[in-house]
């Protein structure tokens, strides 16, 4: 079960590039779960998944000697669908019908995350660098806030907010 989860079903196992893939499958299930329950079922599966994420990945890592294994894409859930949650904030806060979550604000949090994600900055890639469990999850929560709040900016730009 460990590798199911560690793998996020076997997405992780598809190639080339799973953890893009992974990211695909998670802005799926991430705009599901937003029209589903908005942004509160939204954050409370990203909490969710962010420890079963350290949870399954140090026990599915164990006695390996580099656990940042190209298969293990929870990491990547966690981080996109943390992306995510900017967007669907907003549409929260602004009183949106759950099942809107205009295409702009869910594409430019997967380009972003994806573009955090390889390029690595900063915190970013300083927890890459650490290595471990905690730095295969943390790169990618890094990565998934720092998209967030690039979606947010680039949103407020789009709709003249920040001119």
């Amino acid at each position: 079960m460990d590798r199911v989860l560690a793998t996020w079903f076997g997405v992780g196992l598809l190639k080339p590039a799973p953890g893009t893939w992974a990211s695909v499958v998670a802005v799926g299930l991430g705009v599901l779960i937003h029209r589903l329950g908005h942004f509160p079922l939204l954050l409370v599966a990203t909490l969710l998944v962010t420890a079963l994420g350290f949870w399954v990945v140090r026990r599915y890592t164990a006695g390996m000697e580099d656990p940042d294994r190209s298969e293990i894409v929870i990491d990547e859930v966690a981080g996109q669908w943390l992306a995510l949650c900017f967007p669907s904030f907003g549409f929260w806060y602004m009183g949106l019908p759950a099942d809107s979550f205009p295409y702009p604000g869910w594409v430019a949090a997967l380009i972003f995350f994806r573009l955090f994600d390889i390029w690595k900055p900063w915190l970013v890639g300083r927890a890459d660098r650490e290595g471990g469990v905690h730095g295969v999850m943390l790169d990618d929560l890094w990565a998934g806030l720092f998209a967030g709040i690039a979606t947010m900016i680039a949103a407020g730009i789009s709709h003249g907010l920040l001119m």
